[in-house]
């Protein structure tokens, strides 16, 4: 449903169907009246826990889109959820956190003994740089239960980004949800990217605010391009697209994705940072057929009904430069992926960038007699 459309709600209600609903997640165009839209939606699921977050682009019927209102309900038949909001991210207490998830743990396994899957899946604001400790955090209390998120957006503009719950507007907060059902899951994270030889340094920076003044001593914008062969006056959201830099955590990368370049050379990366991190560049495997196999492999025993999927805004930008928006979204449609673009995921303990993190949700198991 376009964002702009009044009827939106009510076309909403329509295409989920009568429910009940345990829970309805609304991924939300950051051009959108967000608190309108919300409002209007947090009474129209019965007792089902409405949440959503704005987007930095959506996932849909047709792929990527923007400007819409994607909406995916979770059917009180076969999951138990609870959710709750975490607010002012910057006073996080780890203790409150991991004896609320446990307490949340223990409550869902007795209510549903006999239901064989759990996840968890976190939405938080994609501007509160709190990424990172609350991850850290939730998995601490998560135990066995796999955990997948995404940081809402703000389109390309890095403005404000917004979250909700049942009609509460939140800002510098997440909403952390967990489900229990009677099928099978599979939470994954997938990236198309490959390590070079080519590494820096991070000389100066400041992790707090994710911010790095220098690379190998130089200042780092000059650096970054240097090294890249650019003029320094080339970089953009494009070349950060296209020329990723990772970081190494024990035998796995992790891209530790840039954000925007400051008049004074600084560079803004959309995940943590800090003195004396050693960083790669890397290139890329192809978006496409990358994309295609990771998807497939999740329904290489069997076919996903639906995969709930938090997606990087600078795969959907790598795409566009490379002109295969079109393609990517077709794989995107064909392996019925539905969720939102991205400022940063989340995948068990970590924060990370340029990925596509998920659930993919199957048929029930067919029991034999």
């Amino acid at each position: 449903m376009h964002c702009d459309d009044p009827t939106s709600v009510d076309q909403i209600c329509d295409q989920l169907g009568p429910g009940p609903f345990e829970l309805v997640c609304l991924f939300v165009s950051s051009d959108a009246d967000f608190r309108s839209l919300v409002t209007k939606a947090s009474d129209r699921f019965g007792a089902a826990d409405v949440l959503a977050c704005t987007t930095a682009g959506e996932i849909g019927q047709a792929g990527y889109e923007e400007h819409q209102v994607i909406a995916i309900g979770f059917r009180s038949s076969h999951f138990n959820v609870l959710t709750y909001a975490i607010e002012n991210l910057d006073v996080i207490d780890e203790q409150t956190v991991t004896d609320r998830l446990i307490e949340a743990r223990l409550s869902l396994a007795k209510q549903t003994p006999e239901w064989m899957s759990d996840f968890a899946f976190l939405m938080i604001d994609g501007l509160s740089l709190r990424e990172e400790q609350l991850t850290a955090f939730l998995s601490a209390g998560l135990g066995p239960t796999p955990l997948f998120g995404g940081s809402s957006g703000d389109g390309t503009k890095f403005g404000q980004t917004w979250l909700a719950r049942n009609g509460v507007i939140l800002q510098n907060a997440a909403v952390v949800v967990l489900a229990r059902c009677d099928r099978p899951i599979r939470v994954f994270s997938l990236d198309h990217l490959i390590p070079t030889e080519q590494r820096m340094v991070v000389t100066a920076a400041s992790p707090d605010a994710r911010i790095v003044h220098e690379i190998n001593a130089e200042p780092a914008a000059l650096e970054y391009a240097r090294l890249l062969g650019l003029d320094p006056k080339q970089l953009d959201q494009f070349t950060f697209a296209e020329h990723p830099v990772v970081v190494r955590l024990g035998d796995v990368h992790h891209v530790r994705a840039i954000q925007q370049v400051k008049q004074n050379h600084d560079l803004v990366f959309f995940s943590a940072i800090n003195d004396g991190m050693v960083l790669t560049l890397a290139t890329h495997d192809d978006i496409v057929e990358h994309l295609d196999r990771g998807l497939s492999d999740l329904a290489q025993h069997a076919t996903p009904e639906i995969i709930l999927g938090c997606d990087c805004i600078l795969r959907r930008i790598e795409a566009g430069r490379i002109q295969k928006l079109r393609a990517v979204s077709d794989v995107l449609t064909a392996h019925n992926v539905v969720g939102f673009s991205t400022y940063g995921e989340q995948i068990g303990g970590l924060h990370v960038n340029q990925t596509l993190t998920g659930v993919a949700i199957y048929p029930p198991v067919k029991r034999t007699v």
